[in-house]
Formats: C-alpha cells, structure tokens, sequence
C-alpha cells in the first residue's frame, strides 16, 4: 500500500466518513475558507484514485469515487510503519513511550493491563 501525502490523507478521511462522494463534496466537507479549488481536489482524488485507494462510478464526465482500502486497514499499515521506524518494531517500546510520554491516567493504565491479561 502507497503511502500517502498529509492532503491525501486528509481527502481520504473525508472519504472514510462519506462513503461515496463526488469532488464537490469533498469540498463542501472541507473546513477551510477560502475553499480549496476544484481543480486541486480533483487532481488528489485521481491520484488516489491511481495509487488504489479510491474507485468511482462514470456517470458521463461526472465521477462518483468511494473508498476501496478501509479506514482500518490504513490504519494498521500506517501503525506498523511507526512501530517499525520508531519503536524498533517493539511493543515494549511503544507501551513504554506512551505510558511515560502521554501520562496515562488511571483508567487508562487499568485498561490496558485487561487487555495486556
């Protein structure tokens, strides 16, 4: 799976909670002002169309995308690559790094020693 750019994965996650969309919906959905220009999201929607995270429906020249690669599925990519590049791929170290980093409260803390068993 291609990694994806900061736009690119800001644009999926507009996706993720659509579903399926046209471009001028991605826009609408956008919280910026001024908007984005159409012509820049339509380029990001047909590179993530190109790099297999998006198909779409043809209705003449107007294109219905929607997401091909889950929101779940991105996320355990993108968490081993940080586990791997970070953590030395490590649970240790990442448990570690949050329990000292983020300063867990005691719920948290609790939480995680039921799942660990």
């Amino acid at each position: 799976m291609e990694e994806l750019t900061r736009t690119e994965e800001r644009i999926m996650q507009t996706f993720w909670q659509l579903g399926t969309a046209f471009v001028k919906d991605i826009i609408e959905h956008i919280d910026e002002d001024p908007k984005p220009p159409y012509n820049t999201i339509s380029s990001v929607v047909r590179i993530l169309e190109k790099k297999g995270y998006l198909g779409y429906k043809a209705y003449g020249k107007t294109y219905e995308y929607f997401p091909i690669i889950t929101k779940g599925e991105y996320a355990k990519t993108s968490f081993k690559k940080v586990l791997n590049n970070y953590f030395d791929n490590s649970a240790t170290s990442l448990m570690s790094f949050l329990v000292k980093e983020e300063q867990l409260s005691e719920e948290e803390l609790e939480a995680l020693r039921k799942i660990i068993g």
